[in-house]
């Protein structure tokens, strides 16, 4: 499928975004572990949290919708019986992150795949701390890739000091560590989003913050049910703040997002850049901060990125590239090499795009260099096959002079499937249509 996107947006009214992906992913993961239900309300309905829905199936968990929620009947830490097939992941590299560290501890053999592109992502940096702790895991490509298959064994804790700042290794590790003796303690390099320590907390676990840089979890849980209310999603909420952030005129309003500390790098980034940002309604879904989100435009200057704020905003990149091309002076992102080894390239992929389109941006090693302000024109691009590449480059189009076409668009269904439709409440019927549906 593809979108033509209309150039000359000027959008201005209030909406929603899906609900955080993060988040589902990981309270369908504690509910399963729980005993009793688990109701959660808002969730994502993107491709992503479907996958981790139909692993949990899979395992013998017991999930039903009903009037917009989702009820998980929870089956304890070691209720989960062993699958008779291979363990599909789609596109989701939080499922298969988060399910080697959920399987390593069972009393059974399972296998975790892929779609082609997950199939090349590096798993090794799961892998490796979960072998220390006693997993028996292999992996295809020089223990690198998947598929992964996984000899459940009796875990050990341990003490891990992570290489790279991962959220997805750190659940990893942590989950593994719920069926672990003694205690398991990750140590990150950066802080990195903290879903799943206060998801823990929330279903009972017996988990603490030791540093600001480390956590601390014990083998010996029991979990409960709970409600969640899934707060609207942070990284889907950074293309509209970026289109209010650029468009002339423009004022946008994004109700019940979630403000965990951890996610809001792209507020920071973008009010860094003079973007005019107002948080207000805060309040707490437990266990997360929600807020609503006024953005308004005005001119933008450039930044520089590096460092510890990089775990903070990596996700949203893609989406301050278009953001950094109207704005005025140099833009550095540096410290970024991570979006190397995502869905796809997206150094060069969000690049790519944004020179068809005009934008002086080019990449280096584990960033990208960004020239503003240039008045993008309308072309034809590619997704790569990536959501968030999909998204950004039609914000991109949204304020081009022209029309721009996205090839491939059908990949936003992974994380927003419910985006075209916002896109279109937004700025319009005629700013956005789909072609070959």
């Amino acid at each position: 499928m593809k979108y033509l996107v209309r150039g000359g947006s000027k959008p201005k009214g209030d909406i929603a975004v899906n609900g955080d992906k993060s988040i589902t992913h990981r309270g369908l993961i504690l509910g399963s572990l729980a005993e009793g239900d688990t109701v959660l309300a808002g969730y994502s309905r993107g491709r992503d949290c479907a996958s981790t829905i139909g692993l949990l199936q899979k395992l013998g968990v017991r999930i039903r919708e009903a009037d917009g929620a989702l009820t998980v009947a929870g089956r304890g830490r070691f209720g989960f019986k062993e699958p008779d097939d291979v363990l599909d992941c789609g596109n989701s590299g939080t499922t298969m992150r988060l399910f080697a560290g959920l399987l390593a501890g069972q009393d059974f053999f399972s296998v975790l795949t892929g779609d082609g592109s997950l199939r090349k992502r590096p798993m090794d940096r799961v892998i490796e701390p979960l072998y220390r702790m006693g997993a028996e895991i292999r992996a295809r490509g020089r223990g690198r890739c998947a598929p992964l298959g996984i000899a459940g064994q009796k875990l050990k804790g341990i003490t891990y000091e992570m290489p790279v700042a991962s959220a997805q290794v750190k659940s990893a590790v942590l989950l593994a560590g719920l069926h672990a003796r003694d205690n398991t303690i990750v140590v990150e390099p950066v802080a990195t989003r903290d879903h799943t320590e206060r998801m823990l907390a929330h279903f009972g676990a017996n988990i603490r913050r030791i540093s600001d840089r480390a956590v601390r979890v014990t083998g010996d849980n029991r979990m409960t049910g709970k409600k969640l209310i899934v707060p609207g999603d942070i990284s889907s909420a950074a293309f509209f703040a970026v289109l209010g952030a650029v468009a002339p005129g423009a004022e946008v309003s994004v109700k019940g997002v979630g403000v965990n500390p951890t996610r809001i790098g792209i507020l920071d980034a973008l009010r860094a850049m003079g973007a005019d940002i107002n948080l207000s309604g805060n309040r707490i879904a437990d266990p997360e901060p929600v807020a609503d989100l006024t953005i308004k435009n005005r001119p933008l200057r450039a930044v520089e990125l590096g460092g510890s704020m990089i775990p903070r905003i990596i996700d949203e990149l893609p989406a301050l590239a278009v953001a950094a091309s109207q704005a005025a002076g140099t833009t550095v992102i540096r410290d970024a090499r991570e979006l190397r080894v995502k869905e796809t390239d997206r150094i060069m992929a969000i690049t790519a795009g944004l020179k068809k389109m005009g934008a002086i941006i080019n990449e280096t090693n584990d960033g990208l260099i960004i020239e503003g302000p240039v008045r993008l024109k309308g072309a034809t691009c590619t997704s790569f096959d990536d959501h968030r590449i999909a998204m950004a480059l039609t914000i991109a189009g949204l304020i081009a002079e022209g029309d721009t076409v996205i090839d491939g668009a059908d990949c936003i269904a992974i994380s927003f499937p419910e985006f075209a439709d916002t896109v279109t409440a937004l700025a319009g019927p005629g700013a956005l249509s789909r072609i070959g549906e």
